[in-house]
This record gives C-alpha cells, structure tokens and sequence, in this order.
C-alpha cells in the first residue's frame, strides 16, 4: 500500500502505477522557500481549500510559474492539522468524482506549512506572526464559513470571546477575526505593509463582511488607546490593504467510504475519515465534483500570483458581485438549501438522489428559474442559464458526489439571508414584481421552520446539523404539536420577523402569514410534508 510522505512521492514510478498524478516540482525545495519568503497564507484547512484552492496554487507549481507554497493556518479545529496535515507532511489526495463513476486522483503538494491560529500554540503563533513580518506575503485568503466572521450573536450583542478581545487588544486574541486583526498589526508594525485579506467564503459581499469585522475591532482598539490611531489609517487605506470580493464555487462533501474504498484498491493507503471533536469530517484525501469557479475582484496592494493561468477570473467589484449574486442567490445555493430541508424531513440522505424524485427536482427548478431567475443581472462571463442547467441537469444529479443533505442544513440560520433573503430584497426593490407572489421560496422557509421541530415527515425523531442558533431557534417552536394546527399561534413571528436571519422583515414584505401557512400544512400529520410539496410543485 502507498503510505503518503515526502519520501514515498519521490517515487515517480510507483504513485503513476496506481493511477494518481505525482507532483511536477521539487517539494522539499518548495517547502524550504514557502518558509523562507512565503506569499500566501490561508486561514481555513478544510476541504474546500486542499481539493480547489491549493490546487490553483499547485498548477502554477507544476508549470513553474512559481517557486513557493501556501501556508495553511487553522483557527477552529486544531486535530485538522494535528491529525491530517503533520502526519502526512502536509500531503493529501484529490480525487476527482466524475460522472461516470470514474475518479481522477492527483497528489495534493503545495501546502508548505501547516499551523495552529491560537496564541496557545506558541510556537505557531509566534510562527504566524513572524509570516505576517515578511514583506513577501502578499495574500491572506479565507475558508472559514459565514458564521467565521459574525461578531455578534443572535441578540445583536458582541460574543463573550469578542468583548474581551475588544477590551484587551491585539496580544491574545481569541476570536478568529481578533486574530486577523491582530495579525494585521503586526504587519502594520513593520512598516506598514501592503496585504491583500481575501474572503473565499460562500456569503455575499464576503470582502465587504470581513472588513467590517476586523475594521470594528481595529477601531475599539484604537478608541481604548490599545494600538496606535495610524493602524487604523492602515486598515481603511486600500492601497496598503485590500479585502477584494469573490465568488467560489466547487462541491467539497465530506470524505466518503465509498471513495476510501476505491482508493484502497488501487493501491493507496493513506485513507482513514476522522471525525474530530469539533465534528469536523476530513480525511488525507478530498472527494471533489470536477466543475469549479473563482471569480476575485483584482485589488492586490502587494502583488498576486498569476492565477488567471489556472482558469482563475478577476475582474471589477461590480461583476464579482454579479457572478456571487447569480450563484449565491439563485443558481446554486438556494437550491441546495431547499434540497437540504426537504431531504432531511423526507428521509435522504444523497443529494442525487433527490434530484430523483419529482417533487424535489420540480422544487428547485422553480425556485431556479422560475422565482430567482427574473432578478438575476446576467455578470457576461459566466452565462446564468447555463450555470444553473449545469448545476440541475449535471452536479447535483452526479450520484457519485457523496454530499448529503445534512451536511447542506449545517448553519441554514446563517445562510436563508443570504440564499433567499437577497432574492426577496430584489422582488421588494422592483416595480414589476412583489415578493407576496412568491410560492417556492417561502414554502422552502416554511420548510426550515417545519426541520426546526427535529421530527422528519413520519413523526419520527431527527437530528439537527449544527447551527449557532439552533438551541435559540428550538425554543421559539418548542411549543408547537404535530397534528395541531392551533399551537403555532405565533411561535414564528420571533424566526419570521428577524431581519439578523432574513435581511428583511417577512411580514413586512408580505410573507410572514403564507409561510405559517405553509408550515400549518406540513405539520398536519404523518406525511404532510410530502403531500404539501407535492401540492404546491404541481400547481
């Protein structure tokens, strides 16, 4: 069996045997000059970024555009790195999931440093710092989900971690953005370097939110006398740091047993799935669909790599905000959040396998087409309707992308704004439409609400994805029974009404009272939520 290290990647010979692509450059010397003088710096060592991400960076690698690595820096779950990265040399394996069952499997190697993001980790932390010095660092980019940059709670009042933070400065940061502000002062205080701090992550205007997080903790610090005024004149000078906006896209699911399986056969051993304490799934290699996107706003005080070579696009902040709208907010997301809802009250547990069943796939190509479509603003190099065709007649139909829809529902209170709350802002803000003539969006939020009560569609009990807002969430409706309509009440008008959750009041738009509908009808009984999809889909 091949074990995955840096000595057995030097044999060519035995890794082209089993079928996986070697690396085409010298890793140790990579290694070596990552450390040295290092140009990017990741936060966030999940999937996402080893299966897309770093691959962008190991392409130039291979065709020796450039010399040097990413360093990965985990801030949440520090077993990814203690468990998956040190123990493989910071080596993984991507395999690629392709329509027909086939995979294509290529080592993961432009990683040339992992580390802990936590002031506890001394040694990495120093370690981070010290990267943060070089004058050679040019980005710093982002995969740590949207709740990564959410100072506050559902209440609107800053977390506990945050506060304290915000009173005892840049020194011992807890919270990630704390962190990255931290971080950006070390770099401020040595000379004021220029940086690009670029978000990866699947929010809108996802520069935009990770700015306000760490500009609002800069200026508390600055307010208290914690750091110099000047840093803030740092942070707000776009020709020293720069937080582009970008658009992402590429399905990442959990590593599977049936990928670990195939692998095996072909000779590569390195496949142990771990589920950490923080239920984080990974694994040393990635399961990954083939079709990928990366659309960046061109704004790098500092330089960049030329990563318009590997299919990369930048552009202006106008189109990046086209393409993320047209992704985000109707072609792709909104439809996996309604098959995440719908799938786990009605039992699946593969997103293809929804796409087989009638309802479903009818439910997301209205809210595709039908609903999303009329308030898309066409970005001109991607073309919306044949993104969306691709997603519904290609992605999501690939029965070989084990993604389930429970891992879709993880966090769906930090995601509905986003995903349906921007289409019902756009139906609000045009004369030609009214957000009250939606059918298909609501009756997916009404179905969220109906998942909330942890009971799928045969009575039976369920269990909740992860969500920063679940427990406050379950109390709103904890007092809500299958099979009696009066008990709603107005158990919802507290989820209904949040504009934190939503972006926008739903009564206030004329909404509210047809999602209680909705949820009234699908908590009628034992197979109420089957009946009122199918009756609503139909009509």
């Amino acid at each position: 069996m091949l074990v995955l290290n840096k000595e057995s990647i030097k044999d060519t010979s035995l890794w082209e045997q089993a079928g996986i692509e070697n690396l085409n450059f010298n890793h140790e010397k990579m290694t070596a000059l990552t450390k040295e003088n290092p140009t990017w710096v990741h936060f966030g060592a999940g999937n996402i970024f080893r299966g897309f991400i770093a691959m962008l960076q190991q392409s130039l690698l291979n065709s020796g555009t450039v010399d040097s690595g990413i360093v990965v820096v985990e801030t949440y779950d520090s077993e990814i790195i203690d468990k998956i990265y040190a123990p493989y040399d910071n080596l993984g394996l991507l395999a690629i999931m392709n329509t027909d069952g086939s995979l294509d499997k290529k080592i993961i190697g432009s990683i040339g440093e992992s580390l802990v993001g936590d002031p506890s980790r001394a040694n990495d932390w120093q370690r981070i710092q010290t990267i943060f010095s070089k004058p050679s660092l040019q980005v710093a980019s982002f995969t740590i989900t949207e709740k990564g940059y959410s100072l506050k709670n559902a209440a609107g009042n800053y977390s506990a971690d945050v506060r304290e933070d915000m009173k005892k400065g840049p020194d011992n940061p807890k919270s990630v953005m704390a962190k990255i502000a931290s971080l950006a002062y070390t770099r401020y205080q040595h000379g004021e370097l220029p940086i690009a701090f670029v978000s990866m992550d699947n929010c809108s205007h996802n520069g935009d939110k990770l700015y306000r997080a760490v500009e609002a903790i800069c200026r508390k610090w600055v307010e208290l006398g914690l750091v110099e005024e000047g840093f803030l004149n740092y942070i707000n000078t776009p020709e020293k740091v720069s937080f582009p906006w970008s658009m992402i896209d590429k399905i990442t699911p959990r590593p599977a047993e049936s990928v670990k399986n195939t692998l095996n056969q072909s000779g590569f051993g390195s496949t142990d799935i771990l589920c950490t304490t923080k239920n984080t799934f990974i694994a040393p290699f990635v399961n990954a669909e083939k079709p990928q996107y990366l659309v960046i706003e061109d704004k790098f005080p500092n330089g960049r790599m030329p990563l318009e070579h590997v299919g990369v696009i930048f552009t202006d902040k106008q189109t990046v905000d086209r393409v993320e709208k047209m992704k985000v907010c109707t072609c792709l997301n909104p439809l996996h959040t309604s098959l995440a809802v719908f799938g786990c009250l009605l039992g699946y547990t593969l997103i293809a396998d929804e796409m087989k069943d009638p309802n479903l796939r009818k439910l997301v190509e209205k809210i595709g087409y039908e609903e999303g479509m009329p308030v898309v603003v066409d970005p001109q190099i991607v073309d919306p309707k044949a993104f969306i065709k691709e997603v519904i007649e290609v992605r999501f139909p690939n029965p070989y992308i084990p993604d389930t829809p429970q891992r879709i529902a993880s966090d769906t209170s930090q995601k509905v704004g986003i995903r349906f709350g921007e289409t019902i802002k756009a139906y609000s803000e045009r004369v030609d439409l009214d957000p009250a003539s939606l059918t298909f969006i609501p009756l997916v939020i009404a179905g969220w609400c109906r998942y909330l009560m942890g009971i799928d569609d045969q009575d039976a009990e369920m269990s909740l994805s992860s969500d920063p807002l679940l427990s406050t969430l379950k109390t709103y409706i904890s007092g809500i029974k299958m099979g009696n309509v009066e008990s709603v009440g107005d158990s919802l008008q507290p989820i209904l009404s949040n504009e934190e959750i939503f972006g926008v009041n739903l009564y206030s738009v004329g909404l509210g009272e047809k999602i209680e509908d909705y949820f009234k009808e699908m908590i009628s009984g034992p197979g109420a939520v089957k009946a009122t999809l199918q009756k609503y889909v139909k009509n």
